[in-house]
């Protein structure tokens, strides 16, 4: 089942905490360098993650949270932004590490596809590493193509040419 999160008030930080786990522990370093005990520095990954999505991300009343959720667990998330009226930008798909190379990720995106074509043409934008044969293969898999041999990060606004821009159109 697919969930649409527009509030923060339907957020489960601890499920969305439990998709990004692998990432956020990565992160850590990155943000937390000088906080030895890797606990306390998930914690504050974490609780800096779920300001952000309060604070910023769905304080954005067009943006929205999407979901795939099994068996009551929530298995694979992404954000979807909308950079422009019929634009939308995807960030942060991400897969539960235990549920991973089991469709989970092309279910989701294959259900936002759908869900927008409700509302008509538009085009979606998303970035990914040129090492990243999965998720790349994953895209492909429900119709995105490779646009650019350079990614374009909308939230950044800026090219990244370790990365592909790939793109899913729907006319209609």
């Amino acid at each position: 089942m697919i969930i649409e999160i527009n509030t923060f008030d339907q957020v489960d930080g601890r499920k969305l905490m439990n998709v990004y786990q692998e990432s956020n522990t990565e992160n850590t370093d990155y943000f937390y360098p000088d906080v030895s005990n890797k606990d306390e520095a998930l914690q504050k990954v974490e609780c800096d993650y779920l300001n952000y999505i309060q604070n910023d991300f769905l304080a954005d009343s067009k943006n929205r949270y999407m979901i795939l959720e099994h068996d009551g667990i929530w298995v694979c998330a992404l954000r979807l932004y909308c950079v422009d009226d019929r634009v939308y930008y995807i960030e942060a798909l991400e897969t539960h590490p235990e549920y991973r190379r089991k469709g989970y990720a092309a279910e989701l995106l294959a259900g936002v596809i759908d869900l927008l074509k409700r509302q008509g043409t538009y085009t979606i934008r998303d970035c990914i590493d040129k090492k990243n044969t999965a998720s790349l293969l994953t895209h492909q898999k429900v119709g995105f193509v490779i646009c650019s041999d350079e990614g374009y990060d909308y939230l950044q606004n800026e090219t990244d040419s370790e990365s592909y821009g790939l793109q899913f159109t729907y006319d209609g």
